[in-house]
């Protein structure tokens, strides 16, 4: 029987990569499967350390091979922020909420044509035989206000230049075809079929 383990407790993330994956897994487990394994310290410099150190600590105590996404939104106005710290960017248990408004606050009075962006997700993942990962990016510009009622994180303010709507606005389908975490998993299914695990 095939598992996979998606190292990440973020029901949201759980769904978005579960649901394309599901084709080639008999079994998809999250760490909510594991709750022992506690928190993983993400203490990488890059997005893609971030990722492996999570597949490889949940592959280190399930021995199940594990997939692990990290993504980060740059913001060219603030050279790059929130980068590392787009998930705990208001502070280290911030919300959602409290993040999007942080950012707005800080490209207050920042014309919107210089409020270039983009969201960049690494997926990797580790059976200590086929270890790899792939990358996802979607450019965009953010929104000087919220708009539209899907998504989470920051999809409400970030506004895809290419599709004309926010990751918001979007429906799950589209989103996942499009999105920064949808182009990354493309590669992902793509590299496992070719592996034929």
């Amino acid at each position: 029987m095939k598992k996979i383990v998606i190292a990440t407790s973020n029901k949201h993330k759980v769904s978005e990569i579960s649901v394309k994956i599901q084709p080639f897994f008999d079994e998809i487990l999250s760490l909510a499967d594991f709750p022992e394994i506690g928190e993983i310290v993400e203490d990488g410099n890059t997005i893609e350390e971030n990722s492996i150190l999570k597949s490889t600590a949940s592959f280190n105590h399930t021995k199940i091979a594990s997939v692990a996404d990290d993504t980060i939104l740059e913001v060219d106005a603030l050279n790059g922020a929130p980068g590392l710290y787009t998930a705990r960017y208001a502070g280290e248990n911030a919300s959602f909420e409290e993040n999007m408004t942080k950012l707005l606050k800080k490209l207050d009075g920042i014309d919107y044509d210089l409020r270039t962006a983009r969201f960049r997700s690494i997926i990797s993942f580790v059976d200590g035989i086929n270890d790899f990962h792939v990358e996802g990016t979607i450019e965009g510009k953010i929104l000087k206000s919220k708009v539209g009622d899907n998504g989470f994180g920051y999809d409400p303010i970030f506004y895809s230049t290419e599709f004309d709507l926010s990751l918001a606005e979007m429906n799950q389908d589209i989103k996942n075809k499009v999105s920064h975490r949808g182009i990354a998993i493309q590669k992902f299914i793509k590299k496992i079929g070719e592996l034929n695990l």
